[in-house]
């Protein structure tokens, strides 16, 4: 993945490009194929999964944001006017119809934009921006927000990769495995935990992942911590929300550490 950038110009590149919107999708199955290999790189023991991934998403980060330096005229000449034709990870579409009837009705423009505004600071809170944050603070938070964005937002470049990052690496592992109804020749399997004790419901691979980190005897307190907290600031930079039962365990472990 540390050639990301190069298998970017190697493999996208070297396509003729009709427009921006073309390049734009050919990007998204790239990250998406990229993620994808790792997901299918990842050990199969629970217990070497986040050290598998840490390295592993340091790396493609690394890889995106040299995409997004190479490709930055795709920022300015594609997604930024597809941000101001209201396609981006907020819309005025968000806004209640109630509102949108009375912008159309009455002309209360000032107030739609208004509302925007207010509901834009209301999702970036939930990604740890504050108001009179830094400017630092803020395009980290907005950087998170267009991450966890649907896919037929347009986002910039890095959140794109992101974005294809939690959708295809992490949600995966996140997912809790189905248990099978009806007549099956084999008899379903419930995932146990690695420490040996049957959960109550089966766990995705990183939940269970997780859950030894923190239970596990095999680590000390501070080896604990600093495999817990980058795997947390991850979670929240591809668009893993703070609600999120793994999240708010490894956000509260964290906090707790400092």
């Amino acid at each position: 993945m540390g050639s990301l950038a190069a298998n970017v110009a190697a493999r996208i590149l070297d396509h003729t490009t009709t427009n921006g919107n073309d390049l734009y999708e050919r990007l998204d199955i790239y990250f998406a194929d990229a993620t994808r290999e790792l997901l299918l790189g990842a050990p199969h023991d629970d217990s070497a999964l986040i050290h598998y991934i840490i390295p592993c998403f340091n790396r493609y980060a690394a890889g995106a944001q040299s995409v997004n330096r190479l490709l930055g005229y795709v920022n300015r000449h594609y997604v930024k006017p597809a941000v101001d034709e209201d396609k981006d990870w907020l819309r005025a579409c968000d806004v209640s119809k109630a509102v949108t009837e009375t912008m159309i009705l009455y002309d209360a423009r000032e107030e739609i934009i208004q509302r925007l505004r207010d509901k834009r600071f209301a999702e970036l809170k939930k990604w740890g921006y504050e108001q009179g944050g830094s400017a630092e603070l803020l395009a980290a938070a907005e950087a998170s927000a267009e991450a966890a964005s649907t896919p037929d937002c347009i986002v910039t470049i890095v959140s794109l990769a992101h974005r294809r990052f939690r959708t295809d690496f992490f949600e995966p592992l996140l997912a809790i495995p189905k248990i099978l109804k009806g007549k099956s020749k084999a008899k379903p399997k419930i995932p146990k935990a690695q420490s040996g004790s049957a959960p109550h419901a089966p766990k995705g691979r990183l939940a269970r992942a997780v859950k030894e980190l923190l239970e596990s005897k095999n680590f000390d307190e501070q080896q604990r911590l600093d495999l817990a907290t980058p795997l947390a600031k991850y979670l929240k930079t591809v668009g893993i929300r703070s609600d999120h039962p793994l999240r708010k365990k490894l956000d509260k472990f964290v906090a707790k550490g400092k």
